[in-house]
């Protein structure tokens, strides 16, 4: 067995975790206002990570069809933001 710096552990253990969907959600939530926008991030009630889809939720029915017209976007600005290729769709709920 190889050595491993604490950090290299961590990530090798959040890529084989199931909590780091949760962690990669943490991530977005605290630049989602950076990413989107103030009014956006106002009336977003959750976000949510499950494999390579990010799930966003709101109750305004004018920001969901306006966010399912920006998904491509929404799905390029979290990736450069989390620095990889993470999100590969947005569901907007």
């Amino acid at each position: 067995m190889g050595e491993y710096s604490l950090g290299e552990a961590l990530k090798e253990f959040l890529n084989k975790s199931r909590i780091r969907g949760d962690i990669q959600a943490l991530e977005i939530d605290a630049v989602w206002e950076n990413i989107m926008g103030k009014t956006v991030a106002r009336y977003t009630d959750k976000l949510h990570i499950i494999g390579d889809k990010l799930f966003v939720y709101t109750s305004v029915a004018p920001l969901k069809h306006e966010l399912v017209y920006q998904r491509s976007k929404i799905i390029e600005r979290v990736n450069e933001a989390l620095g990889g290729k993470v999100i590969k769709e947005v569901i907007v709920k």
